[in-house]
């Protein structure tokens, strides 16, 4: 698989979702509407987190770290896909697809170990709370974001190193809405079984083993709650139970497409929709949303962008009259 880089290739051409018109336009409706809710429900908490003093805590600081992940998880793939679904030839050249598999395993990466930061983060809030602060410093909460980001980029970059190192000298097509490596190294003039193995090690192994951390600690979670309380559990599990939904949808892809060798289904690329457009979605409405102290942080700033509104509104009305 070495020698150097021998492409020919120029760029990839994407068959993208469908080819049929009606549905061409209900994707553009849906997809426009999740990608641009999705944006703008996160940047709101990013905002919200950065700008409120009540919300100074470890918890708050993970979640604005996953909403900001989360605009890039959609914002690499999404617009794209949008664009591409009424054009003819969907075309990204060779040097912008190799970008766009590296930035997706970054962020996606970096999301799984910041869910996992997460998932710590509760249970030592209701497992260990009278050590929670000493646990979850402000130490703690930069050394786990750190950490993610660093594992995110280590992981892309194992992978990234060999595929471009690949001869690609024919074919160009990848029957996807973007480029990802399954697909992607299908297309080399040469052997990539034992490079098929390294990815399906890596990225199934980082899928897998996050799904199962997270699981497992949603499990101890509930188990502590009905060992303190029994009449909590009813509340820890209806919230439990919409983080593990949010979880399912997020991995599943991923462990469809990497846990074994690499599917030559078309399913695969229906099921990635999950993790571009509606998990960015969902993330916000289930980690933040639902929080009393979150919403009552929202209406304040709302509040306060009011009464700037009309500050400004009356400067402006009173040197006009002047």
């Amino acid at each position: 698989m070495g020698g150097g880089n021998h492409s020919v290739v120029s760029e990839i051409v994407l068959v993208g979702l469908t080819s049929s018109l009606e549905m061409q336009l209900v994707l553009f409706l849906i997809f426009s509407v999740f990608y641009v809710t999705s944006i703008l429900g996160n940047l709101l908490i990013v905002l919200t987190v950065t700008s409120d003093s009540h919300l100074r805590s470890p918890m708050y600081f993970l979640l604005a770290n996953l909403s900001f992940i989360d605009m890039w998880v959609s914002s690499i793939t999404a617009p794209k896909m949008i664009s591409d679904l009424f054009k003819e030839r969907k075309v990204i050249s060779f040097q912008g697809c190799i970008a766009q598999m590296f930035f997706v395993h970054v962020i996606g990466g970096t999301e799984m170990v910041l869910l996992i930061a997460m998932a710590f983060d509760r249970y030592v809030a209701i497992c260990r709370p009278l050590h929670y602060l000493l646990i979850m410093n402000f130490r703690t909460c930069i050394s786990l974001l750190v950490a993610a980001w660093t594992i995110g980029i280590i992981h892309s970059l194992i992978q990234i190193l060999f595929v471009v190192n690949l001869p690609f000298c024919g074919p160009n097509k990848v029957d996807s809405f973007y480029c990802d490596l399954p697909r992607f190294i299908r297309l080399a003039c040469t052997d990539t079984y034992r490079l098929e193995l390294v990815v399906t090690a890596n990225s199934g192994f980082i899928s897998l083993g996050t799904f199962f951390i997270l699981i497992t600690s949603y499990i101890f979670i509930l188990v502590t709650v009905w060992q303190h309380s029994s009449g909590d559990l009813s509340k820890a599990l209806s919230t439990l139970s919409a983080h593990i939904a949010v979880v399912v949808l997020f991995f599943g892809p991923c462990i469809f497409v990497y846990s074994w060798p690499f599917p030559t289904v078309p399913v695969d690329k229906f099921l990635t929709i999950f993790d571009v457009v509606i998990t960015p979605f969902l993330n916000p409405a289930i980690y933040s949303l639902r929080n009393k102290e979150m919403k009552v942080a929202m209406r304040r700033i709302f509040r306060d962008f009011k009464e700037l509104f009309l500050a400004i509104s009356s400067l402006q009305y009173n040197i006009a009259l002047q």
